[in-house]
């Protein structure tokens, strides 16, 4: 059987086609229609409304630097603040070409050539997106010189930033410190998330030991920026949800200064080199940390040039070196209270016997000779005058006895040869020589023999002992304290934004044991005679309160065995430096005084006047009477 075929029907299959076209054409139309609509909408009704809007179209969060904190002296005294100041930063990610932004700012003097390439290795250190200061407290003009230029500099622009000020300029400066730019060293040890924005850190003293104190908790804000980085302040209708987080300052540190002190300290420094430290022999409360010369703090927080910094690095005097803390010289006579407590302790010593001074010492078993300072004979002097009048013959004499190993022995626990713990960093121990020491520090084996002579000339204070003011104010404070030992310090309370004082402790070390109250009078009765009728009495005539000290005077050459040092015709700079120490009331101390005039000839005439003036300054009412221990410091 034969099945049927079906004819394919073109007509309805191309009806059907049209159809189709013919709604799909419509579609088109439609969507077309919608889409010139559209955009008529966008591009022409609301125009100006999506063009404000797409400026904006990007977010940033900002830091907030934290406010840092102040620094007071004991008695309020503003010692570090912040100010207002203009900034010039980079963002990094946002600079086309780096070099051509460097040399941009070189042309207009803005940043000094010599400094393009340390500011390039610190931009690349930096992560991307921070803004790194590349021109630190800008003048007016420097401002209106970049505000022209802005547009050239895409990524770069002007902030306002606080900055550190130093309202009492050179005073103190080795004490507080002073900030400066944050440096590629500083970037390895520090959380660069909680330095973003920030443009300073502390360098040296307090501002570096209590950095984290200082600096405080920063904070963030977000903030809408167009395609060039820069802020938009108007966002129309749909304005985002931006989120601002408020910095915690740092706390506010009060310092033991009495700047008042101080500055009596250092203008009766004037211009010699020199240092001069005041304590409390009872909890360890350094008033005067000063160190002459000086320099203005705020060359760093402005940002030093090269130039600048090379002036102080190359003079002479070292206006950079904290003599207080670094300095490490010969202690000279201050050594002997000391040294004649050790005698009496180890009952070599008869207090009252008296020993004979003509003005020269033999070392048995050696034709050497050790003179007298200054050339003088004293005759007949017991301990008390020994001490008075400074002989070196009677202490020749007592060190030879002594030997080298118990006079090291009892030195060490009055700090000599150690960090007294002061709470800023860059203190020198100074050096206690030991026969053991000397083998060690000499290579060839005949230098490493110590001598007869070396133990005559250690108890006097000369020879390889290297003592720093500090450690000597220390010294003097414990003398004056019978033995008690407390660490210096400098921050005696951490103020917080509520302005509550959280005082910090006195840390106490171990106690100087062994002494017996006698032996203790014996000494600081020798001391007394120093400033009444001794070496230091034309300084000390007249004080409302009683004094013991010590002069010292410390040799910066060897003069040789026939030879007469005669100041006169000794260059400036190798002539003795000039010591003093000394503690007041003697009944009941409330400071410990040591003074450093390098160079400066004999403690008698150089150093003591100047422990005077600071003693009268801070134990004397304006009237030149004592002041009540009670309102006292």
């Amino acid at each position: 059987m034969v099945q049927g075929v079906r004819i394919k029907d073109h007509w309805k299959e191309q009806r059907l086609f049209e159809r189709r076209a013919l709604v799909a054409g419509a579609l088109i139309v439609v969507l077309t229609l919608t889409l010139i609509g559209r955009l008529y909408l966008l591009q022409v009704m609301r125009h100006d409304y999506y063009t404000e809007l797409s400026q904006g179209n990007g977010i940033r969060t900002e830091p907030i630097p934290a406010a840092r904190g102040l620094i007071l002296d004991r008695n309020g005294q503003l010692l570090a603040g912040n100010q207002p100041a203009y900034q010039l930063e980079l963002v990094p990610e946002e600079v086309p070409d780096l070099n051509a932004s460097m040399q941009g700012l070189v042309k207009l003097g803005l940043i000094d050539a010599d400094a393009v390439d340390e500011l390039r290795r610190m931009i690349k250190s930096r992560r991307p997106f921070d803004s790194v200061p590349v021109r630190l407290r800008m003048s007016d003009e420097d401002v209106a010189r970049f505000a022209v230029h802005r547009f050239e500099f895409p990524g770069l622009d002007i902030k306002t930033r606080q900055t550190r000020f130093y309202p009492e300029g050179e005073l103190a400066v080795h004490a507080l410190g002073y900030v400066g730019a944050i440096s590629e060293p500083d970037l390895q040890h520090i959380d660069r998330a909680a330095y973003s924005g920030t443009a300073l850190i502390g360098k040296l003293g307090v501002e570096s030991a209590y950095e984290k104190q200082l600096h405080g908790g920063n904070g963030y804000r977000e903030i809408l920026v167009n395609a060039l980085g820069r802020s938009v302040q108007r966002q129309g209708a749909l304005m985002p949800d931006l989120h601002t987080h408020a910095p915690a300052a740092g706390d506010d540190l009060v310092l033991s200064l009495d700047m008042k002190v101080e500055a009596v300290a250092e203008k009766a420094l004037g211009d010699h080199r020199g240092a001069v430290v005041a304590l409390n022999p009872k909890n360890g409360d350094v008033y005067v940390l000063a160190s002459r010369p000086g320099f203005d703090p705020s060359l760093f927080a402005r940002g030093i040039t090269n130039n600048e910094y090379a002036e102080l690095t190359d003079n002479i005097d070292k206006p950079l070196l904290n003599r207080a803390l670094r300095g490490a010289y010969p202690s000279g006579s201050t050594i002997k209270p000391v040294v004649a407590l050790a005698g009496l302790t180890y009952h070599v010593l008869n207090p009252d016997k008296e020993e004979f001074c003509a003005g020269v010492y033999h070392l048995p078993g050696s034709t050497r000779l050790f003179r007298e300072g200054k050339g003088g004979k004293h005759g007949h002097v017991a301990l008390q005058d020994a001490i008075a009048k400074s002989c070196d013959v009677y202490f020749y004499g007592l060190a030879a006895t002594l030997g080298v190993n118990r006079i090291a022995a009892f030195l060490a626990p009055f700090g000599y040869g150690a960090l007294t713990g002061i709470d800023i960093s860059g203190e020198k121990p100074g050096l206690l020589p030991t026969p053991e020491w000397k083998k060690l520090a000499f290579k060839r084996p005949a230098d490493q023999v110590w001598f007869p002579g070396e133990t005559i000339n250690f108890g006097v204070g000369q020879g390889y002992l290297l003592v720093t003011p500090l450690q000597l104010a220390h010294v003097a404070g414990v003398i004056a304290s019978r033995g008690l030992n407390f660490r210096p310090r400098l921050v005696i309370g951490v103020r917080d934004a509520n302005g509550v004082v959280t005082p910090i402790a006195p840390i106490a070390g171990k106690r100087v044991e062994g002494v017996s109250d006698a032996d203790w009078d014996r000494v600081i009765n020798g001391m007394v005679g120093a400033a009444g009728y001794g070496t230091a009495h034309a300084s000390f005539k007249g004080t409302a309160y009683s004094v013991a000290g010590k002069t010292g005077t410390a040799q910066v050459f060897t003069v040789a065995q026939n030879a007469k040092y005669n100041e006169k015709t000794v260059e400036e700079r190798l002539r003795d430096h000039a010591w003093f120490i000394a503690f007041a009331p003697v009944e009941a101390p409330r400071i410990a005084v040591a003074v450093l005039v390098e160079n400066g000839g004999f403690g008698a005439s150089a150093a003591a006047p100047i422990a005077r003036e600071v003693m009268d300054a801070f134990l004397l009412d304006a009237d030149g009477k004592l002041k009540d221990p009670a309102q006292a410091p």
